[in-house]
Formats: structure tokens, sequence, C-alpha cells
């Protein structure tokens, strides 16, 4: 296990190496990349619409929509492979998650750019549980004041990250491309959306 636990103003993360089985994590891989209905979603940059460097696919409880990039995005319905796994994070964090996103990265050109899952509808200090299955890559995190303070953490096959308390509120997080040669990965974000208060 590695982690900061936010003192000195780090950010409050855990990496739990080997979360799932090797075995158990390849035949997970496999069947979410043949099983699930990825898309390419269009994110907004710099005022104009592009395709996102990787698919993805969001899936949740009825009514667990969530809003990206100007985007609401209604839930697909839980797979039996994933509801397994909602069930052991349940048991082993305390969080009742609702939903979760799915991004499946193609090759090292796939990528994540910087951002904060900091969106109203996960509340102010949410716990994102993120397991990595596939390849290795590198994660980045820096300081929302303090651009030059980073943190960067491999994520290995199986790997569990777990951010909590105040890291979407004080930090940033991307998955930078890679010019190294690189295996298809599969990154999975549990979370719990909380329904969008009514208009007033």
């Amino acid at each position: 296990m590695t982690g900061a636990d936010g003192e000195g103003g780090g950010p409050d993360v855990v990496l739990l190496p080997g979360w799932l089985a090797p075995e158990a994590a390849s035949a997970l891989f496999e069947t979410l990349r043949a099983g699930l209905p990825w898309q390419v979603h269009r994110v907004r940059m710099f005022g104009r619409e592009i395709d996102s460097p990787r698919l993805s696919c969001w899936i949740g409880d009825p009514g667990a929509s969530y809003r990206y990039s100007g985007v609401r995005h209604a839930p697909h319905p839980w797979p039996q492979a994933l509801s397994a796994l909602r069930g052991r994070l349940a048991a082993e964090t305390g969080a009742d998650f609702n939903s979760v996103l799915a991004n499946l990265y193609r090759d090292g050109r796939d990528s994540m750019g910087w951002h904060s899952d900091d969106e109203p509808e996960l509340g102010p200090r949410p716990l994102i549980a993120s397991l990595s299955i596939g390849a290795t890559r590198r994660f980045v995190l820096r300081r929302r004041d303090d651009p030059a303070r980073k943190l960067a953490l491999e994520l290995p096959h199986g790997s569990l990250l777990l951010m909590r308390g105040d890291t979407q509120a004080g930090w940033r997080h991307a998955l930078p491309r890679t010019a190294r040669a690189a295996g298809a990965r599969i990154n999975l974000t549990f979370r719990r959306v909380r329904s969008p208060a009514p208009p007033s």
C-alpha cells in the first residue's frame, strides 16, 4: 500500500496494488472490452468540441445521470461483473457507489487531460475508487494553486487508487500520453452521484 494522507497539503490518496488478482483482472478486462457499449464522447476545449482521446461508458443506477463537458449522460445498466465489484468496494470502503465511469485507453496515444472530479453531483469531498486493468500507465496529480507541486503514480494491472477528502478540491489529475509502447487499458472510477437540486 502506498499513499499520502493530506498532511502538509498532499493529496489524500491510497494506492492498493494487486487489489484484483492478475487472473481476475485479465478476465474482467476482456469481458468489459468486448461487452460494454463504448462511445467516443465529445468534449469542449477552448470553445470548440472535439472527440475525446479515449472510449467511455457511463454506468449506474436509474437516475444517476452525470454532467461532463456540458453534456448530461444517462447511465447504462450495471453488467454483472461490475455489480460484483461494486459490492466488494462497498464492503471494503463503506461507500454506497451508485455509478461508474469506464474509460478505455486503446494505446499510449489515448489520454486524459488535467481535471478534477469536482462536479456538484459528487458533493464537496467525494470518495473516488479508481480501478486499473490492462497496461500500466502513469497517473499524475498537481496542486491547483501551485502546479509545480506534483505527485506521479504508476497504476499497474489490478490496482485500486482511492482519492478521498479534499483531493478533488485541491488537486487536478491527468493520464498523459506516452511515446512508449503501451497496450490497452481500462480504468473504472466508481462514484456516488447525488440527484441534482431542483431549480429554484
